[in-house]
Protein backbone atom coordinates (compact mmCIF):
# COMPACT_ATOMS: atom_id res chain seq x y z
CA UNK A 1 0.00 0.00 0.00
CA UNK A 2 2.61 2.66 0.79
CA UNK A 3 4.86 1.53 -1.95
CA UNK A 4 2.03 2.23 -4.74
CA UNK A 5 1.33 5.01 -2.93
CA UNK A 6 4.87 6.50 -3.49
CA UNK A 7 5.20 5.38 -6.64
CA UNK A 8 1.87 6.46 -8.28
CA UNK A 9 2.87 10.49 -7.71
CA UNK A 10 6.51 9.49 -9.58
CA UNK A 11 4.74 7.90 -12.40
CA UNK A 12 2.11 10.94 -12.68
CA UNK A 13 4.86 13.22 -12.42
CA UNK A 14 6.82 11.25 -15.41
CA UNK A 15 3.33 11.25 -17.19
CA UNK A 16 2.76 15.32 -16.86
CA UNK A 17 6.74 16.12 -18.01
CA UNK A 18 6.13 13.83 -21.07
CA UNK A 19 3.02 16.01 -21.82
CA UNK A 20 4.69 19.33 -21.49
CA UNK A 21 6.93 17.82 -23.96
CA UNK A 22 4.83 16.65 -26.18
CA UNK A 23 2.98 19.86 -26.54
CA UNK A 24 6.12 22.12 -26.38
CA UNK A 25 7.18 20.10 -29.68
CA UNK A 26 3.84 21.00 -31.01
CA UNK A 27 4.16 24.68 -29.57
CA UNK A 28 7.32 25.29 -30.95
CA UNK A 29 6.17 23.86 -34.84
CA UNK A 30 4.60 25.44 -37.36
CA UNK A 31 1.71 24.47 -39.76
CA UNK A 32 1.56 27.53 -41.46
CA UNK A 33 -1.76 28.79 -40.63
CA UNK A 34 -1.22 31.40 -38.09
CA UNK A 35 -3.20 33.37 -39.75
CA UNK A 36 -6.13 31.43 -39.67
CA UNK A 37 -5.91 30.49 -35.48
CA UNK A 38 -5.69 34.21 -34.84
CA UNK A 39 -9.35 34.42 -36.11
CA UNK A 40 -10.40 32.01 -33.53
CA UNK A 41 -11.20 32.67 -29.60
CA UNK A 42 -10.65 29.18 -26.76
CA UNK A 43 -13.48 28.82 -25.14
CA UNK A 44 -12.75 30.04 -21.61
CA UNK A 45 -13.58 27.74 -18.18
CA UNK A 46 -16.22 30.24 -17.52
CA UNK A 47 -18.38 32.57 -18.83
CA UNK A 48 -18.60 36.12 -18.18
CA UNK A 49 -20.69 36.31 -14.52
CA UNK A 50 -23.09 39.38 -14.22
CA UNK A 51 -22.58 41.53 -11.22
CA UNK A 52 -25.68 41.07 -9.99
CA UNK A 53 -25.84 37.12 -9.99
CA UNK A 54 -22.79 36.70 -8.53
CA UNK A 55 -21.81 32.66 -9.08
CA UNK A 56 -21.29 30.63 -5.37
CA UNK A 57 -21.41 27.35 -4.44
CA UNK A 58 -24.74 27.60 -3.01
CA UNK A 59 -26.74 29.03 -5.53
CA UNK A 60 -24.87 26.63 -7.90
CA UNK A 61 -25.53 23.11 -5.69
CA UNK A 62 -29.59 25.16 -5.58
CA UNK A 63 -29.47 25.38 -9.37
CA UNK A 64 -28.51 21.88 -9.84
CA UNK A 65 -31.15 20.96 -8.02
CA UNK A 66 -34.20 22.85 -9.55
CA UNK A 67 -32.84 21.80 -13.20
CA UNK A 68 -33.38 18.54 -11.98
CA UNK A 69 -36.58 19.23 -10.60
CA UNK A 70 -40.25 17.75 -12.09
CA UNK A 71 -42.60 19.16 -9.38
CA UNK A 72 -42.16 22.74 -11.16
CA UNK A 73 -43.81 21.33 -14.10
CA UNK A 74 -48.13 20.61 -13.99
CA UNK A 75 -47.69 16.91 -14.43
CA UNK A 76 -45.28 16.56 -12.04
CA UNK A 77 -42.84 14.52 -14.47
CA UNK A 78 -41.11 17.41 -16.85
CA UNK A 79 -38.25 18.79 -15.97
CA UNK A 80 -35.41 21.35 -17.30
CA UNK A 81 -33.11 18.27 -17.92
CA UNK A 82 -35.89 16.48 -19.37
CA UNK A 83 -35.35 18.45 -23.18
CA UNK A 84 -32.07 19.48 -21.95
CA UNK A 85 -30.52 15.61 -21.16
CA UNK A 86 -26.93 15.49 -20.09
CA UNK A 87 -26.57 12.31 -21.72
CA UNK A 88 -27.82 13.14 -25.03
CA UNK A 89 -25.14 16.99 -25.53
CA UNK A 90 -27.69 18.72 -22.96
CA UNK A 91 -30.65 18.35 -25.75
CA UNK A 92 -32.66 16.04 -26.48
CA UNK A 93 -31.80 14.67 -30.06
CA UNK A 94 -35.34 15.01 -31.54
CA UNK A 95 -36.42 17.25 -34.23
CA UNK A 96 -38.78 19.44 -31.89
CA UNK A 97 -39.01 19.03 -28.33
CA UNK A 98 -42.30 17.32 -26.72
CA UNK A 99 -44.09 18.85 -23.79
CA UNK A 100 -46.64 18.93 -21.57
CA UNK A 101 -49.20 16.72 -22.19
CA UNK A 102 -47.69 15.24 -25.16
CA UNK A 103 -47.68 18.69 -27.09
CA UNK A 104 -44.70 19.14 -29.79
CA UNK A 105 -43.21 22.33 -29.46
CA UNK A 106 -42.36 24.35 -33.01
CA UNK A 107 -38.64 24.43 -32.84
CA UNK A 108 -35.66 22.20 -31.95
CA UNK A 109 -34.07 22.48 -28.90
CA UNK A 110 -30.74 24.05 -28.59
CA UNK A 111 -28.51 22.41 -26.12
CA UNK A 112 -27.60 24.56 -22.67
CA UNK A 113 -24.04 23.65 -22.95
CA UNK A 114 -21.90 27.15 -23.28
CA UNK A 115 -25.08 28.91 -22.87
CA UNK A 116 -23.57 31.60 -20.79
CA UNK A 117 -21.54 32.73 -23.30
CA UNK A 118 -24.55 33.64 -25.65
CA UNK A 119 -25.43 37.58 -26.12
CA UNK A 120 -29.25 36.03 -26.84
CA UNK A 121 -31.18 33.24 -25.67
CA UNK A 122 -33.95 31.09 -27.48
CA UNK A 123 -33.93 31.20 -31.06
CA UNK A 124 -35.70 34.00 -31.37
CA UNK A 125 -33.23 35.83 -29.22
CA UNK A 126 -36.72 37.22 -26.66
CA UNK A 127 -34.87 36.98 -23.58
CA UNK A 128 -31.31 38.41 -23.47
CA UNK A 129 -29.42 36.37 -20.63
CA UNK A 130 -29.69 32.82 -18.70
CA UNK A 131 -31.76 34.74 -15.52
CA UNK A 132 -34.88 36.20 -18.49
CA UNK A 133 -34.03 32.26 -20.26
CA UNK A 134 -34.99 30.17 -17.12
CA UNK A 135 -38.31 30.86 -16.06
CA UNK A 136 -39.95 30.80 -19.86
CA UNK A 137 -40.04 27.02 -20.16
CA UNK A 138 -41.63 27.14 -16.26
CA UNK A 139 -45.08 28.93 -17.41
CA UNK A 140 -45.08 27.57 -20.83
CA UNK A 141 -48.03 25.78 -21.82
CA UNK A 142 -46.50 23.64 -24.67
CA UNK A 143 -43.49 23.00 -22.31
CA UNK A 144 -43.45 22.58 -18.02
CA UNK A 145 -47.59 24.29 -18.01
CA UNK A 146 -46.78 25.71 -14.48
CA UNK A 147 -47.90 28.97 -12.83
CA UNK A 148 -44.97 30.43 -11.43
CA UNK A 149 -46.92 31.20 -8.28
CA UNK A 150 -47.81 27.42 -8.23
CA UNK A 151 -44.42 26.14 -8.70
CA UNK A 152 -42.80 28.03 -6.22
CA UNK A 153 -45.69 26.97 -3.47
CA UNK A 154 -44.52 23.71 -4.25
CA UNK A 155 -40.88 24.51 -3.46
CA UNK A 156 -42.12 26.24 -0.40
CA UNK A 157 -43.65 22.73 0.72
CA UNK A 158 -40.20 21.22 1.07
CA UNK A 159 -38.26 21.92 4.21
CA UNK A 160 -34.68 20.96 2.31
CA UNK A 161 -35.61 23.85 -0.63
CA UNK A 162 -36.45 26.06 2.50
CA UNK A 163 -33.08 25.67 3.35
CA UNK A 164 -31.18 25.66 0.44
CA UNK A 165 -32.86 28.92 -0.91
CA UNK A 166 -31.99 30.48 2.51
CA UNK A 167 -27.97 29.38 2.46
CA UNK A 168 -28.08 30.43 -1.09
CA UNK A 169 -29.97 34.02 -0.77
CA UNK A 170 -29.10 34.84 2.80
CA UNK A 171 -29.96 38.16 2.79
CA UNK A 172 -33.26 38.00 1.92
CA UNK A 173 -36.05 37.43 4.18
CA UNK A 174 -38.13 35.31 1.88
CA UNK A 175 -35.74 33.67 -0.39
CA UNK A 176 -37.94 31.33 -2.91
CA UNK A 177 -39.25 33.88 -4.91
CA UNK A 178 -38.93 33.99 -8.83
CA UNK A 179 -36.32 35.95 -8.84
CA UNK A 180 -33.93 33.81 -6.74
CA UNK A 181 -35.52 30.62 -8.39
CA UNK A 182 -34.12 32.31 -12.19
CA UNK A 183 -30.76 33.24 -11.25
CA UNK A 184 -30.19 29.63 -9.02
CA UNK A 185 -30.99 27.78 -12.43
CA UNK A 186 -29.23 30.58 -14.16
CA UNK A 187 -26.00 30.19 -12.15
CA UNK A 188 -25.88 26.26 -12.56
CA UNK A 189 -25.78 26.87 -16.32
CA UNK A 190 -22.76 28.79 -16.06
CA UNK A 191 -21.34 26.56 -14.87
CA UNK A 192 -22.18 23.93 -17.76
CA UNK A 193 -19.11 24.98 -20.39
CA UNK A 194 -17.04 22.56 -22.14
CA UNK A 195 -13.21 23.43 -22.88
CA UNK A 196 -10.35 21.61 -23.68
CA UNK A 197 -11.63 20.79 -27.27
CA UNK A 198 -9.17 19.27 -29.54
CA UNK A 199 -9.65 22.51 -31.31
CA UNK A 200 -8.88 24.89 -28.26
CA UNK A 201 -5.81 22.24 -27.62
CA UNK A 202 -4.92 23.35 -31.22
CA UNK A 203 -5.32 27.43 -30.74
CA UNK A 204 -3.46 26.78 -27.05
CA UNK A 205 -0.30 26.08 -29.10
CA UNK A 206 -0.57 21.50 -29.88
CA UNK A 207 -0.51 21.66 -33.54
CA UNK A 208 -0.62 18.07 -33.19
CA UNK A 209 -4.65 18.26 -31.85
CA UNK A 210 -6.31 18.49 -35.62
CA UNK A 211 -5.29 16.04 -38.63
CA UNK A 212 -4.64 17.43 -42.05
CA UNK A 213 -8.33 17.15 -42.83
CA UNK A 214 -9.68 18.68 -40.14
CA UNK A 215 -6.82 22.12 -40.25
CA UNK A 216 -8.84 22.35 -43.70
CA UNK A 217 -12.28 22.13 -42.68
CA UNK A 218 -11.14 25.47 -40.93
CA UNK A 219 -9.11 26.98 -43.53
CA UNK A 220 -12.60 26.00 -45.61
CA UNK A 221 -14.50 27.64 -42.68
CA UNK A 222 -12.50 31.14 -43.05
CA UNK A 223 -12.24 31.27 -46.51
CA UNK A 224 -15.63 30.55 -47.31
CA UNK A 225 -17.09 33.01 -44.94
CA UNK A 226 -18.36 31.13 -41.89
CA UNK A 227 -16.63 33.06 -39.85
CA UNK A 228 -18.64 36.02 -39.95
CA UNK A 229 -21.51 34.95 -37.87
CA UNK A 230 -19.97 31.63 -36.16
CA UNK A 231 -17.54 34.00 -34.12
CA UNK A 232 -15.62 34.02 -30.55
CA UNK A 233 -15.50 31.26 -28.11
CA UNK A 234 -18.73 29.81 -28.78
CA UNK A 235 -18.47 30.33 -32.69
CA UNK A 236 -21.97 32.93 -32.60
CA UNK A 237 -22.38 36.11 -32.82
CA UNK A 238 -25.55 36.43 -31.17
CA UNK A 239 -27.15 38.14 -34.31
CA UNK A 240 -29.97 37.41 -36.10
CA UNK A 241 -30.16 36.19 -39.67
CA UNK A 242 -33.09 35.29 -42.02
CA UNK A 243 -32.67 31.81 -43.03
CA UNK A 244 -35.95 29.57 -44.33
CA UNK A 245 -34.30 26.20 -44.15
CA UNK A 246 -36.68 23.13 -45.77
CA UNK A 247 -39.81 22.04 -44.10
CA UNK A 248 -39.95 25.37 -41.72
CA UNK A 249 -42.54 28.45 -41.99
CA UNK A 250 -41.68 29.76 -38.83
CA UNK A 251 -41.21 33.50 -38.28
CA UNK A 252 -38.64 33.80 -35.89
CA UNK A 253 -37.41 37.04 -34.42
CA UNK A 254 -40.76 38.56 -36.18
CA UNK A 255 -42.90 36.44 -33.37
CA UNK A 256 -40.84 39.22 -30.87
CA UNK A 257 -40.40 42.46 -32.60
CA UNK A 258 -43.62 42.67 -35.04
CA UNK A 259 -40.94 44.26 -37.40
CA UNK A 260 -41.27 42.94 -41.20
CA UNK A 261 -37.12 43.03 -41.46
CA UNK A 262 -37.23 40.31 -38.74
CA UNK A 263 -39.29 38.06 -40.59
CA UNK A 264 -37.58 34.53 -40.63
CA UNK A 265 -34.65 35.72 -38.66
CA UNK A 266 -32.82 33.89 -36.05
CA UNK A 267 -29.94 33.68 -33.69
CA UNK A 268 -27.06 32.21 -35.02
CA UNK A 269 -26.40 29.00 -33.17
CA UNK A 270 -23.11 28.10 -31.28
CA UNK A 271 -21.14 25.76 -33.23
CA UNK A 272 -19.54 24.37 -30.07
CA UNK A 273 -20.59 20.52 -29.60
CA UNK A 274 -22.66 20.91 -33.04
CA UNK A 275 -21.41 17.00 -33.35
CA UNK A 276 -23.44 15.91 -30.87
CA UNK A 277 -26.41 18.30 -30.71
CA UNK A 278 -28.36 16.83 -33.89
CA UNK A 279 -30.78 17.05 -35.44
CA UNK A 280 -30.01 20.61 -36.47
CA UNK A 281 -31.71 24.10 -37.74
CA UNK A 282 -34.57 25.64 -35.83
CA UNK A 283 -37.23 23.00 -37.21
CA UNK A 284 -34.53 20.19 -36.36
CA UNK A 285 -35.35 18.39 -39.40
CA UNK A 286 -31.79 18.40 -40.59
CA UNK A 287 -30.35 14.92 -39.55
CA UNK A 288 -26.94 15.01 -40.09
CA UNK A 289 -24.32 18.07 -39.95
CA UNK A 290 -23.07 17.26 -43.76
CA UNK A 291 -26.32 18.46 -44.82
CA UNK A 292 -26.26 20.93 -42.64
CA UNK A 293 -23.14 22.63 -43.90
CA UNK A 294 -24.57 22.33 -47.23
CA UNK A 295 -27.79 24.14 -46.07
CA UNK A 296 -25.87 26.88 -44.53
CA UNK A 297 -23.62 27.38 -47.95
CA UNK A 298 -26.35 27.82 -49.90
CA UNK A 299 -28.69 29.82 -47.92
CA UNK A 300 -26.21 32.17 -46.32
CA UNK A 301 -22.97 32.17 -48.35
CA UNK A 302 -25.12 31.28 -51.86
CA UNK A 303 -22.10 28.64 -52.67
CA UNK A 304 -22.77 24.80 -53.49
CA UNK A 305 -20.18 23.48 -51.61
CA UNK A 306 -18.33 20.37 -53.08
CA UNK A 307 -18.41 17.05 -51.40
CA UNK A 308 -14.95 17.44 -50.25
CA UNK A 309 -15.04 20.94 -49.08
CA UNK A 310 -18.67 19.79 -47.11
CA UNK A 311 -16.10 16.86 -45.53
CA UNK A 312 -13.61 18.82 -44.82
CA UNK A 313 -15.65 21.42 -42.62
CA UNK A 314 -17.64 18.89 -40.90
CA UNK A 315 -14.35 16.74 -39.80
CA UNK A 316 -13.13 20.46 -38.38
CA UNK A 317 -17.13 21.16 -36.70
CA UNK A 318 -16.33 17.37 -34.90
CA UNK A 319 -13.10 19.49 -33.21
CA UNK A 320 -15.85 21.93 -31.68
CA UNK A 321 -16.76 19.06 -29.03
CA UNK A 322 -15.52 19.74 -25.38
CA UNK A 323 -15.02 18.13 -22.29
CA UNK A 324 -18.29 17.82 -20.73
CA UNK A 325 -18.72 19.53 -17.29
CA UNK A 326 -18.54 17.55 -14.12
CA UNK A 327 -22.35 17.56 -12.51
CA UNK A 328 -24.24 15.29 -9.77
CA UNK A 329 -27.60 13.65 -10.50
CA UNK A 330 -28.92 15.10 -7.51
CA UNK A 331 -30.55 14.02 -4.81
CA UNK A 332 -34.41 15.41 -4.32
CA UNK A 333 -36.37 15.80 -0.86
Amino acid sequence: MTHHALVRPARLAAAVSLSAALAATGATADDGLGNYRDRFEPLPHLPPIPAENSLTREKVELGNMLFFEPRISSSGVISCATCHNPALGWSDRIPRATGHDGQIGERNTPTVLNSGFLGAQFWDGREPDLEGQALGPIQADIEMAMALDMALERLEGFPLYQEKFAEAFPEDESPINANNLAMAIASFERTLNTPNSPFDRYLRGDLNALNQQEKDGMVAFVDSGCIACHRGPALTDSNFYAIQVPGSTDVGRYEVTGEEADMHKFRTPTLRNVGVTYPYMNNGATETLEEAVAIMGREMLNREFEDEVIADITAFLHTLTGEMPEFQVPALP
